[in-house]
Parts: structure tokens; sequence; C-alpha cells
């Protein structure tokens, strides 16, 4: 067997071939604008469904105001003060919320974080767990 030997070549004489090198690159967000366009999709078309066969009766009821259960009535004349309750309410939204976007990115990556990411998550969830313990005992997740 005879073996062939290619004399080198230095890379900065080297010719490149970059034929559908632009493509590839763009092949990348391919699916992500297929995932677009089918949710832009979904979402003209709900619209568009509901406007073209949704119920057409309207009545007094139907046109109040609604807000979470409770009945509407005439408000008064000046500011209004809202409950701590709603306050309260967004306020622990928001914590559980971000407790969510940490623990998400933390899933992903927990096999290259071994023990300190086992440590570090079980210390937020302990700081989370204070934070939804103060709130119970507060009272703050039942709705009067």
């Amino acid at each position: 067997m005879r073996s062939v030997h290619r004399k080198a070549i230095p890379y900065n004489v080297r010719q490149h071939s970059f034929e559908g090198e632009e493509f590839g690159m763009l092949s990348n967000y391919v699916p992500i604008l297929v995932l677009l366009a089918i949710a832009t999709l979904f979402a003209v078309g709900s619209v568009a469904a509901g406007a073209l066969i949704g119920p057409r009766r309207f009545n007094r009821a139907k046109i109040d105001a609604y807000e979470c259960g409770i009945e509407p009535s005439p408000a008064p004349a000046g500011p209004q003060r809202f409950p701590v309750k709603y306050y309260n309410t967004a306020m622990l939204f928001i914590v559980f919320d971000i407790e969510i976007i940490f623990l998400f990115p933390w899933a992903v990556a927990f096999d290259s974080l071994k023990v300190f990411g086992l440590g570090a998550m079980a210390l937020f969830m302990a700081t989370i767990f204070v934070a939804y313990a103060y709130e119970w005992r507060r009272g703050g997740l039942e709705w009067d």
C-alpha cells in the first residue's frame, strides 16, 4: 500500500470554502422562527375565531364591570383605599415568581453544579420557605 502525503500549506494561504456557510448560521434560527410563526397564527386565529363564532347577546350583567368575584358597587367620590390583601397577594406572587425564575436554570445546570449547586438551592429554598411561612402565619393565604 502506498500512502499519499500532501504538502502542508500554511494556514494563512489555505483556501476556505464558504459554500452554504451563510445558510448554516441562519439554519440555527429556523426552529425559533417556525415557533414564532405558529404562536402568531394561533393567537390571531383564536381572536378571529372568537369574534366570528362567539355569541353576540349582550345584556346589562355582561356589560357591567366584574373584578375578582367582587360585586361591583357605585364608587364613592374621591380616592379609594385598596385593602392591603391586594398588595400582600401581589408580593406573594412576585416572591414565588422569582423562585421559579431561579429554579429553572438551576434544574437545567444541576449536573454541572454538583454539591455546591445543591447547597445553594437548598439555602435559596429555605429563604423562600421563610417568606411562605411568614405569609401563611399572617393569614395572607386566606381570602375572606
